[in-house]
């Protein structure tokens, strides 16, 4: 039996790696240095050759990336390396909780450290090739190092309370875990801005004068009660513009990165913000967290029919069962069905934009949301001509072309 689940897991990972390279091959094929037709208006030749050469560039390096990833995680699995860590952390820890969190948190700092040269990379030779990149090596280290504690610290607490929920619930584990997990999304949605953000970036109230007039009237208009508007000096690391909507009751707030505001006129920065309200008066907040949290619930309860069979960890190597190891041949095998609930809820996701899109049309002014749109594409270069199936399969957000026409026939 575990020969069989070994070439399970083994054409899972193969077959998972090379549909994803295929995508990205489609993806390719609706490359052109020529601008398009439908894009005439929307590009400049100068900013659509320089889009053009962006997107080659991201494309080789993630081939490289994620081509090395694939190749290192293969080894590991088909020699063994997950049992003789295992092995390792058993000869000195016997308390099952910490052998998991030990398991976890030394895979997790080898993959930091490893991925390190890429990240910087990315960040210091094609970003800044393309003119994105503002931040500095002391900020990009600072970055990392504060990430990983975060990600230690929170992860750590996560994941201490499901393994004693698995050992001490039996049948009730997929119920308990949920509640964690949901208790902990909603305290996220709700705190991140206030409590993670700040550790990396500096948000500041919007100070008094035209824009913040102009939002708090359309908000008025559009029975919207907001007091909470933040800046974030996003062009500390990026030169890429962003807004977003955050939190749940009081303690929603939008944040504006300075970018934005530095590049977009009033009227489609109000614009902007008109589409992240119509997220929370559609209620796209909630109804995103319960679908994703239905998901997570269906994953834990067919996690908890199998999580006990042996053959988990002796395909990893290890005569010991152990949580970690259940997990990781689980999470495997299982991503076949997670790729088709992904899908759900990115078509959810384009839904929503669109609705979002028609709720700032109807509420403002199309016009005004399509330039804004059409300013944020360009500047941060985005790929306007992506191949139907990499969006079917990757995009949580309809494409540019996508949204103009739905403005267009929402008008």
């Amino acid at each position: 039996m575990e020969i069989f689940l070994f070439y399970a897991i083994l054409i899972v990972l193969i077959t998972n790696f090379v549909f994803e390279r295929w995508l990205d091959y489609l993806n390719t094929t609706n490359w052109s240095s020529i601008l398009p037709p439908e894009l005439k208006g929307v590009y400049s030749e100068e900013k659509y050759q320089k889009s053009f050469e962006y997107e080659k560039a991201t494309f080789g390096f993630t081939l490289v990336t994620e081509s090395l990833g694939f190749v290192n995680f293969l080894l590991i699995f088909a020699f063994g390396g997950f049992g003789w860590l295992d092995g390792i952390i058993r000869s000195e820890i016997s308390n099952p909780i910490h052998v998991t969190i030990f398991f976890f948190a030394i895979i997790g700092l080898i993959s930091e450290i490893v991925s390190m040269p890429f990240k910087w990379y990315d960040t210091f030779v094609i970003e800044a090739k393309f003119g994105f990149n503002k931040t500095t090596n002391r900020v990009f280290i600072i970055d990392q190092i504060k990430g990983l504690i975060i990600g230690a610290i929170i992860g750590g607490i996560i994941l201490y309370l499901i393994v004693w929920i698995y050992l001490i619930s039996g049948n009730l584990f997929s119920l308990y875990a949920l509640a964690v997990i949901a208790f902990f999304s909603v305290f996220f949605s709700m705190f991140y801005s206030s409590i993670i953000v700040p550790l990396f970036n500096k948000q500041t109230l919007l100070a008094e004068g035209d824009l913040k007039t102009a939002i708090q009237e359309f908000s008025n208009k559009a029975g919207f009660l907001l007091d909470n508007i933040y800046v974030i000096d996003g062009s500390k690391r990026s030169t890429k513009a962003n807004a977003y909507f955050t939190g749940l009751g009081s303690k929603k707030r939008i944040v504006l990165y300075d970018t934005l505001i530095s590049e977009l006129e009033t009227p489609e920065i109000v614009a902007v913000l008109a589409h992240e309200i119509g997220h929370y008066k559609k209620h796209h907040l909630y109804s995103g967290l319960f679908f994703s949290l239905l998901s997570t619930g269906l994953m834990l309860y067919v996690f908890s029919l199998v999580s006990d069979y042996p053959a988990f960890a002796k395909v990893l190597g290890s005569d010991v069962p152990g949580f970690h190891l259940s997990i990781i041949s689980f999470g495997i095998l299982y991503s076949p069905l997670s790729l088709v609930f992904g899908l759900g809820l990115n078509y959810l996701s384009k839904r929503n934009e669109y609705q979002a899109d028609r709720f700032a049309s109807e509420n403002h002014k199309e016009d005004h949301l399509a330039a804004a749109l059409k300013k944020l594409s360009i500047n941060n270069l985005s790929n306007l001509t992506p191949h139907p199936a990499y969006v079917f399969f990757h995009y949580s957000h309809p494409t540019l072309l996508q949204r103009l026409k739905n403005l267009s026939e929402t008008k």
